[in-house]
């Protein structure tokens, strides 16, 4: 009797004990996914099936990086795709500024000279480093060196400038007399040859050899149609450059007095009998006798944004540019959804070192190793907005996060409930043990 009298004294206070406490988490994450909410529906539950059902993954396009080293014109179209228009330009790329995807090129990495299409690349190298409001007082030094035939701005000596006045004589007039000012102000004519060299790369625009900022002509100085399209793609991401190349029109200052300048991209403000380009961002133009023509342009449609490069066309005169650009805008606009991409401008992904391969690097004086580009790994990619670098943190940041958090357990531990009944069950032993003993010394 006294026996059962405790187990059921046990019991009942376990019984009341597991009531109150929650049940516990069949899984450790305390995230539900849409797929296991799903399976739990009953067949009745339609509409709201079909609202949790898990979405579909991102189509995932497959990028063949070694095709753009290929010559000629690579194009990949899909069913309805219209044709790519037959161009003279000896070098020309095509591409979506959001994704970086290459919707078609002709002989993308050939070496050509840039002309003052280069000087896109000075301005993503040297903008950060001054506010448009500074004033800079130009010294005579600062206008040494300039090559014979330069376009101009008209910037002089002993004259006051804003850093925004200067950077309109570089995108607007291509003035040269303004590239060499702000080039001092900088770190001088050789440190800034530097900078751009580094930021080249740092672009993962590896054809690049930066002689003269400027982009006039000089001995070994060289680009290609695919690292003025990651030049142009690069410029679109940054609010001044945008403003600066997107102007049609300026004052520039002349000391009491100011003047007009005109951007001298034809696409842009329609002069010299070119036909503006609907939705045209800018960018940069240029020209010299040995590089020819050359252009780099942008123009958004709807919600997609294209860029373009083009190199030396050889027929059709000095505005044979501006309309064969015009020609790749209006296709890839047309095609942009028909042709799979033949390469991509975003740098090629690196890999972090293996603890063999940093021990290799430090015994060889940690050198480093360059991957040439035929020799590149081809890897899916997906499309993905362009998005500031914070963002891109943010979104790589929080899969690591999610993890960690499912990584932790939820609710209460499923061994509580159990260390719970084996002490009222001892405790309940014990008391029988207690009133067995008095039971005998009574007795």
């Amino acid at each position: 009797m006294i026996v059962t009298s405790a187990v059921r004294h046990a019991a009942a206070g376990t019984a009341a004990v597991l009531l109150v406490l929650p049940v516990p988490s069949a899984t450790a994450s305390p995230v539900t996914s849409t797929a296991t909410v799903t399976s739990t529906l009953s067949p009745s539950a339609g509409p709201l099936r079909a609202s949790l059902r898990e979405p579909s993954p991102p189509v995932r396009r497959y990028v063949d990086r070694a095709r753009l080293d290929l010559k000629g014109t690579q194009v990949q179209p899909l069913p309805g795709a219209p044709d790519v228009p037959s161009l003279s330009a000896l070098s020309w790329v095509i591409a979506d500024a959001s994704s970086g995807e290459v919707l078609a090129a002709r002989n993308a990495h050939r070496k050509l000279p840039p002309a003052s299409t280069l000087k896109a690349l000075f301005a993503l190298t040297a903008l950060p480093h001054h506010e448009p409001s500074e004033q800079h007082t130009v010294a005579d030094a600062e206008l040494t060196g300039i090559g014979d035939g330069s376009s101009l701005v008209g910037v002089k000596e002993g004259y006051t400038y804003k850093v925004s006045d200067l950077w309109n004589g570089v995108f607007l007039s291509s003035g040269n007399d303004a590239v060499h000012v702000l080039a001092s102000m900088n770190g001088g004519w050789e440190s800034m040859s530097r900078q751009m060299q580094e930021k080249a790369r740092s672009l993962g625009a590896l054809d690049t050899h930066v002689v003269s900022p400027d982009g006039y002509d000089a001995p070994g100085q060289v680009s290609s149609a695919y690292d003025l399209a990651v030049f142009g793609r690069a410029g679109l991401q940054d609010a001044g450059f945008v403003r600066y190349c997107s102007t049609r029109y300026a004052d520039f200052p002349a000391g009491s007095w100011s003047y007009g300048i005109a951007n001298t991209n034809r696409l842009l403000t329609g002069a010299d009998g070119v036909d503006r380009y609907p939705g045209l961002i800018g960018i940069k133009n240029g020209y010299t006798s040995n590089a020819g023509n050359t252009l780099i342009s942008a123009a958004r449609r709807g919600d997609r944004t294209l860029v373009v490069s083009v190199m030396n066309p050889q027929r059709g005169g000095g505005l044979a540019v501006y309309e064969e650009a015009r020609e790749l805008l209006d296709w890839g606009f047309e095609a942009a959804d028909r042709v799979q991409p033949v390469g991509s401008l975003l740098p090629v992904p690196t890999e972090p070192a293996k603890p063999e391969t940093k021990a290799a690097a430090a015994g060889s004086g940690g050198r480093t190793v360059a991957v040439a580009r035929d020799s590149r790994e081809a890897k899916p990619e997906t499309r993905v907005p362009r998005a500031g670098a914070e963002a891109v943190a943010a979104a790589t940041a929080a899969p690591a996060e999610d993890h960690a958090r499912a990584a932790e357990p939820s609710g209460a531990s499923p061994g509580l409930p159990l260390a719970l009944v084996g002490s009222a069950c001892a405790a309940a032993l014990a008391l029988w043990g207690l009133r067995r003993r008095a039971a005998h010394r009574t007795g």
